[in-house]
């Protein structure tokens, strides 16, 4: 995804850190605001893929640090459960100054009990989400039964969060205590989409059926079954963005599709995770990535795979095309490939190489056709001008663009 770095002041006037994640092209139909959890920041692994996943569909995503986290000013320990709520006003605000309002908010665990008090102050947004969210931000107090009592007799405590220590006030406690989404969730009047785990420890799963329950319709609930509370699993997090995109698209005024000429060109982008690649090709976005041996996360096909399918897929269409001119009753096609580097004297080519590209092509056609029908289809297979790249001479002309960074314009 295309990461860019902002920052914005939130009501206090203090700078809050974030990013901007866009899809491969730089041209999001919609934006969405994320909520972090408690005590995490927008670097969060599953926050990141969650992003990634939706701006494979065309959502721009802003991710940010709350007051006192991350890379934002200020102290969390004086900052509280209100301030997360005024955060994310002010992320919306900068939005909608800078882009474009946003239409959808994201919550994972206390940042979801966020985004539902902040609802009613978030008027572009038509569409909420929780992931593994509190139904009451009180919740919290259960993670620090250990250091409650330090807390009440001395007023603070230096309490391990996560493997990291957090100061935690009285007043932090005291300020998570005066909300009750409950309220604010029968109140809505935007769609509403609850994610859980049933083996969430650490926010439970009765906490979605109360926020369910509690919501009018329009409502949906999806079982993230097996999950942690983290998402720390890759798959789970891809999964969540996923699922969020295909959701939210029924309360979306998408915009009409542009003419496929104009959209010719291909687009990949890769960053610092792991091989995960976006790829957009002809106004569709999906992901490329090597398997988990090799360094990947076996999130998509692998390019070898990609320039088979393009091989195959060419194949079966050149296929459909002339027997529907010949009007042959051909049903179906189902074209099988393999790639291997072999070496050349595994190999029926006369090129003097150490290794040559070997690709292995098997057809079958389901229907009533001759025997010389099946012979013609498969001549014309090795006639579809895919094929007939793969076997000439192609120039690749490459050009160093230069650096965004340095040239003034946005990462």
């Amino acid at each position: 995804m295309k990461s860019i770095p902002v920052t914005f002041p939130n009501s206090k006037g203090q700078m809050l850190a974030g990013r901007v994640e866009m899809p491969v092209d730089g041209r999001p139909h919609s934006i969405a605001l994320f909520a972090h959890c408690f005590t995490c920041s927008k670097n969060l692994t599953a926050i990141r893929n969650i992003s990634r996943a939706l701006s494979l569909q065309g959502i721009a995503v802003l991710r940010f640090d709350f007051t006192g986290l991350g890379q934002s000013d200020g102290n969390f320990e004086q900052a509280g459960f209100s301030s997360d709520v005024s955060d994310l006003v002010s992320a919306a605000h900068f939005l909608e100054q800078h882009y474009k309002a946003p239409v959808l908010a994201i919550g994972h665990s206390l940042g979801g009990a966020a985004v539902l008090m902040a609802a009613n102050s978030l008027p572009t947004v038509k569409a909420l989400v929780t992931i593994g969210a509190p139904c009451h931000p009180a919740h919290v107090r259960h993670l620090l039964h250990d250091d409650l009592e330090t807390i009440e007799r001395e007023g603070v405590a230096m309490v391990n969060i996560g493997g990291r220590p957090f100061p935690i006030k009285k007043e932090f406690l005291d300020d998570l205590s005066e909300f009750n989404p409950k309220l604010a969730i029968n109140t809505l009047g935007k769609a509403l989409l609850v994610l859980h785990a049933p083996q969430d420890v650490v926010v439970s799963i009765d906490n979605a059926a109360d926020i369910y329950q509690a919501a009018r319709h329009p409502k949906s609930f999806i079982s993230l079954d097996g999950a942690d509370h983290l998402l720390s699993n890759p798959e789970d997090s891809f999964y969540t963005g996923e699922v969020i995109g295909s959701w939210v698209k029924r309360y979306l005024q998408l915009p009409e599709a542009e003419p496929i000429n104009a959209r010719k060109r291909v687009a990949v982008r890769i960053g610092p995770d792991a091989l995960t690649t976006e790829v957009m090709a002809g106004g569709h976005s999906f992901m490329a990535d090597e398997p988990e041996s090799v360094g990947g996360l076996n999130l998509g096909p692998t390019p070898y795979d990609l320039l088979t399918a393009g091989l195959g897929a060419c194949t079966a269409m050149t296929l459909r095309l002339y027997a529907d001119r010949k009007k042959w009753p051909l049903q179906n096609v189902l074209v099988h490939l393999h790639h291997e580097k072999v070496h050349e004297v595994d190999s029926e080519s006369p090129e003097k190489k150490s290794f040559l590209d070997h690709i292995w092509r098997e057809i079958e056609l389901e229907g009533n056709l001759t025997k010389e029908q099946r012979q013609r289809l498969l001549e014309i297979a090795e006639r579809c001008p895919v094929h007939k790249t793969l076997h000439k001479p192609v120039k690749i002309s490459t050009t160093l663009l230069p650096d965004p960074k340095n040239s003034g314009t946005p990462d």
